[in-house]
């Protein structure tokens, strides 16, 4: 699926979209930046609550479809800019990532 078809059933709130028809082959949820980089994969979209610049670089490392900041987070407008300069696509959404996650898992079955 693509990450503008994800987020339009899903109703996130773009923060950078460089890439819309960037495709999605998976999800994955933490906030703890090193076991993210050990344990996520290509192509997967990273649900956090984590908002900083070393969320970019993680997305950069692991080279994920996207970042999906939970609860209502958001990048300030400078790491935004720097997503949206590094091709990151980065989106927020008011619900918690156990919703996400769920609703997730009802979008791939």
């Amino acid at each position: 699926m693509k990450i503008s078809e994800l987020a339009e059933k899903m109703q996130l709130i773009p923060q950078s979209l460089p890439d819309p028809d960037r495709e999605v082959e998976g999800f994955y949820a933490g906030d703890l930046l090193s076991w993210v980089m050990g344990r996520a994969q290509p192509d997967q979209a990273w649900f956090t609550i984590m908002s900083n610049v070393n969320v970019l670089a993680v997305a950069t490392l692991v080279d994920l479809s996207a970042v999906i900041l939970a609860e209502g987070v958001t990048l300030s407008e400078k790491d935004a800019e720097s997503a949206r300069e590094k091709g990151i696509n980065v989106f927020t959404s008011d619900k918690s990532t156990y919703e996400l996650c769920a609703l997730a898992g009802e979008l791939t079955r």
